[in-house]
This record gives C-alpha cells, sequence and structure tokens, in this order.
C-alpha cells in the first residue's frame, strides 16, 4: 500500500505546485517522492508502468479537475488514458536505462518528457494544462523559455526531479538560465502603443448555449463607452466571441462597435462568432477601422476538443453522451496567427491556442511587434483553468521576448510583460478596462527561430546514446 502512495502523493504535489495552489517547488518534492522508486532496477515491468500511471492520475486528476466542467463524462476518461501515458515513460526509461541508476535516471527524465510532449498534440490535438511548464512559470527555470521553450524547462525540471548528481545538474542548468536571463536578439522598435482591454464582466459558469449573446455583447459596448478620448489610446482589444451574430458584415454590432472606433479614433479587435452553414461556425478576431471597414481578421485555428468540436460525434451520440452541449462544431481557420493594425502588426493566440508555443510562435514569425490573447473561460467556474491560462501567457511572453495583452469576458484578464510579469490583472466577474503602454519589439528568440523540433531530436538522441551505452556495459559483463 505505501508502494502506491509515494507515487500518488508525488503526482498531487506536482499538480499544487500549479496555478492556482502555485508554489512551484513543490514540483520538485513530488517528483523527489517519486523518482527512487523507478531509479532501483528492482521493480518489474507491470509495476514500473502501474507506479508510472499512478503517479499521472495523482497529478492529472487534480491539475484537470477544470475539464469536469466542459466534459464531465469525459474528465476521468481522459485522466486515464492520459496517466497511461506517465506509465510508458517509466517503463521505457526502466528498460532503456537498464544496469546503470545514472544513465536510468536519465533516460527516465527523456522519457517523461516525451510523454508530455506527446500529450501536447495528441488526440484530438493534445491538452497542453497542467503542464510541469505551466508549474514553473514563475520559477527561475521560466528564464529557459527564451532558449528552448516549455520543452527545455520540463526536461530540466525532470532532470532535477530525478537526478543522482543534483548539484552538477543545478550547475549546468544555472548556466543556461544565466544565459536565458541576459541574451535576446530581441529588441524594442523604440515605439510605444497605448492599449485598453475590455472586460465586460458577467458570472462565471455559463455556456453559450444557455446565455443571451446580446447581453454580453452590451456589457463590453457599455465598459468600451467608458473610455475616453484623454485616455489617449491606440487600440481597443475585446475578448474572444462576445459578438454572436450570423453574419457580421452590415449586422446592427458591427454599427454600434464602429461608434466607438469613431469616437476614440483608434481600431477595435472584437472577438466574433458567425454562422457557417446549419452544424458549423467560425469563431474569429477581426480588426474594426474607425470608417467601419474590417480589414484584419484571423480564424481559430487549434479548437477544443468537446468543447469548440465534437470528436466521434456519431459514436458519442450513439452511446447517449451529452454531445448536444456542443451542438455545432468551429471551423478551424487557415489563415497565418497574425492581425494587421495599420501602425504595426499584432500575433494573436485565442484562447485555447495560448497553451501551444508553436501557436504565438507563428504570428511572430511574421514580424509581429507583440501578442494578443482574447480569450473566453465563463463556461468554467472555479479558476483552475484561468490561473493557468495566464501562466501560459506569461511562457508564451517569454518564449517570444514580447508583450502579450490577455483579455477576457469574465476574467482574467491582464497585460503581461516581455520579462514574464502579469500587470494589472483584473477579478473574476468584475467589469473593468484596463490600460497599459507597451513596448513593441523586433527579432526572434532562439527558440522562436527553432521551434520544437530540434529539442524534441536531441531527447531521442539521449535516448539512443543511454540505449547504447547500457547496453555495451552489459555486454563487457557478460564477456
Amino acid at each position: 500500500m505505501k508502494e502506491r502512495l509515494r507515487p500518488l502523493i508525488g503526482g498531487l504535489l506536482v499538480a499544487l505546485s500549479m496555478p492556482p495552489w502555485g508554489w512551484w517547488p513543490l514540483a520538485f518534492v513530488g517528483l523527489a517522492l517519486y523518482a527512487p522508486m523507478l531509479i532501483h532496477d528492482t521493480m518489474s515491468v507491470r509495476d514500473r508502468f502501474v507506479t508510472g500511471w499512478i503517479f499521472g492520475f495523482g497529478w492529472l486528476s487534480l491539475g484537470w479537475v477544470w475539464m469536469w466542467f466542459l466534459t464531465a463524462p469525459g474528465y476521468p476518461i481522459a485522466v486515464v488514458i492520459f496517466a497511461a501515458l506517465h506509465g510508458l515513460a517509466a517503463l521505457a526509461g526502466g528498460v532503456i536505462g537498464k544496469n546503470s541508476s545514472s544513465h536510468r535516471a536519465l533516460a527516465l527524465s527523456c522519457t517523461h518528457t516525451l510523454a508530455e510532449i506527446l500529450r501536447f498534440s495528441f488526440p484530438f490535438g493534445g491538452v497542453p494544462l497542467a503542464s510541469l511548464g505551466i508549474s514553473q512559470a514563475s520559477s527561475p527555470l521560466v528564464h529557459l523559455a527564451s532558449l528552448g521553450g516549455v520543452i527545455l524547462i520540463t526536461f530540466c525540471t525532470f532532470r532535477l526531479g530525478f537526478g543522482r548528481n543534483r548539484l552538477r545538474i543545478a550547475g549546468l542548468i544555472a548556466v543556461l538560465i544565466a544565459v536565458g536571463s541576459t541574451y535576446s536578439p530581441v529588441s524594442s522598435t523604440g515605439i510605444k502603443l497605448n492599449v485598453a482591454l475590455v472586460q465586460g464582466g458577467g458570472k462565471q459558469g455559463t455556456h453559450a448555449i444557455d446565455s443571451d449573446p446580446r447581453e454580453v455583447f452590451d456589457k463590453h459596448l457599455a465598459a468600451t463607452k467608458t473610455i475616453s478620448v484623454d485616455d489617449k489610446v491606440q487600440l481597443v482589444i475585446w475578448p474572444e466571441n462576445v459578438i454572436n451574430v450570423p453574419i457580421f458584415t452590415n449586422s446592427q454590432e458591427l454599427s454600434l462597435v464602429t461608434e466607438q472606433a469613431r469616437r476614440l479614433a483608434v481600431p477595435i479587435s472584437v472577438g466574433i462568432t458567425e454562422d457557417a452553414g446549419a452544424q458549423s461556425f467560425t469563431n474569429a478576431q477581426v480588426v474594426v477601422m474607425p470608417d467601419g471597414s474590417i480589414t484584419s481578421r484571423y480564424d481559430k485555428k487549434r479548437r477544443v476538443p468537446f468543447g469548440e468540436f465534437m470528436p466521434m460525434r456519431s459514436l458519442l451520440e450513439t452511446l447517449g453522451a451529452p454531445t448536444d452541449l456542443v451542438p455545432r462544431d468551429a471551423i478551424a481557420g487557415k489563415n497565418p496567427a497574425i492581425l494587421d493594425l495599420g501602425m504595426t502588426r499584432a500575433g494573436v493566440v485565442i484562447s485555447w491556442e495560448v497553451f501551444f508555443g508553436g501557436r504565438a510562435n507563428e504570428g511572430v514569425a511574421r514580424n509581429a511587434s507583440f501578442i494578443m490573447n482574447p480569450t473566453n473561460g465563463s463556461s468554467y467556474t472555479w479558476t483552475v483553468l484561468q490561473t493557468q491560462q495566464v501562466a501560459s501567457s506569461q511562457l508564451r511572453a517569454r518564449e517570444q521576448d514580447r508583450w502579450l495583452a490577455q483579455v477576457s469576458p469574465t476574467g482574467f484578464t491582464a497585460f503581461i510583460s516581455p520579462a514574464g510579469q502579469v500587470l494589472q490583472r483584473t477579478k473574476i466577474t468584475e467589469q473593468k478596462v484596463i490600460f497599459q503602454s507597451i513596448d513593441l519589439r523586433q527579432g526572434r528568440t532562439l527558440y522562436s527561430q527553432l521551434g520544437n523540433l530540434p529539442f524534441i531530436l536531441i531527447l531521442v538522441l539521449m535516448l539512443a546514446w543511454v540505449w547504447q551505452r547500457t547496453t555495451n556495459k552489459k555486454s563487457s559483463r557478460v564477456t
């Protein structure tokens, strides 16, 4: 029984290192509790898998508790399935790193990191929440983001947790942190942009099918009217899908937004949802100019599984699952994740997309000077998902060395500096407009230029090296 409690407690501690509980050192405590069980080679293959699965179950069952509000039946199923990835990682790391505890520790760091990478993209596009990267968004390891993104942060976290020579490992990581905190090819353009983020306010735990879309629009319109010409804003940003109409062009909502854009003499970026036939809809962020023209548009590419589209809809309907919560599927966009604002270009990650480093990188690779994250977390009660999203926005800001503006209808709305500092975060449910003069930036970090693939290949090569070393070591002993 004790052998089963240790990985469970270890996984729970990792979950507690994340927002909203969020004390990042707990991740290392949890890993240190879990790691010794796998470092020794006395465990059977079955016991290794079960130990890793229990660790993953403790981690994800708490870290993913927000999923209950998205799909109550899918939440336990997802936890069971994705926890198995860490079961497989524990099994594979033990096999590859056989005959040497130090090699096994390195192999386990690689396999568990690869398990995280896999769940970032598979199945149904992945579920990258409650990641080790999120847990370290406010720790010294976040300085690694501009060098290797979340993959490097995750590997270094596991390496410290599994390490046999922690002082030596910590020294090497400290060197990387020093490089990441001092080196950046990104620079200021010397131009400032005065931005206003509009949070209309309202209750959480409300679904689109149970709410009046016009009420949401009216709240954001009322909040926008509080912005004065004397505030000297140059851009106003509304959250994701706060305008829900059959067609936005020529709608009353467009006319009312245009009135405010004309009054303030600035572009307003708004989140719209439009019909696309009887069974589909689009989710886009557009730019409305003072003359009423729509000059730029980005349609969300990375959709929320079971939230914006229903995988295996026919099968689930046959099984009696509540597919009516997602009666229509969102159509994935095809254009690059950028918005042209006239005075500059912004990278766009709509809501869920902020959890994926590649989505923010797409806009920066096309010369975006800052990043906007219009989002909508009003469907979720509690603040587990919303606080993890703020942490992900911190990671994206650090990865790209850019300002990031996150704006939500019911919270949290905030500005995140290139250093990952969260500024002026609103409260849940309140109606509020926040202002910030942000520095427009140019250039790309090392991570932005390399992307994720080189780091994935390095992990695979390290595993191959460990396998070769331990296999030769075994062969020499036999000889």
